[in-house]
């Protein structure tokens, strides 16, 4: 599993660790992964999604997965939140 943040894109980052004497060494900045149940209110079903803890911040900001997935970028999303998002987008077309 690669360790990409399902919603928001956010992956592994390398940068150096910088000595006193500046000797430098590769090293990698990991996003800070959780894997969370998020409850979709127009389909009325519960997802498991490995997700940032930045990006569940943004989640609960935007109202919910519904209003996060219909306002982000598809470009962004995983393969699985694509299809979700699809599902929201068509459901709530129907209700409308």
């Amino acid at each position: 599993m690669s360790r990409v943040c399902e919603l928001t894109g956010k992956g592994v980052q390398t940068g150096n660790n910088v000595s006193h004497a500046n000797n430098r060494t590769k090293r990698r900045f990991l996003p800070n992964l959780c894997q969370v149940t998020l409850i979709s209110d127009s389909l009325g079903q519960r997802f498991r999604l490995r997700v940032s803890a930045a990006a569940l911040r943004s989640v609960e900001h935007r109202g919910g997965l519904d209003a996060f997935l219909l306002k982000s970028d598809e470009n962004e999303l995983s393969m699985r939140a694509r299809l979700l998002r699809r599902q929201i987008a068509k459901k709530t077309a129907e209700a409308a």
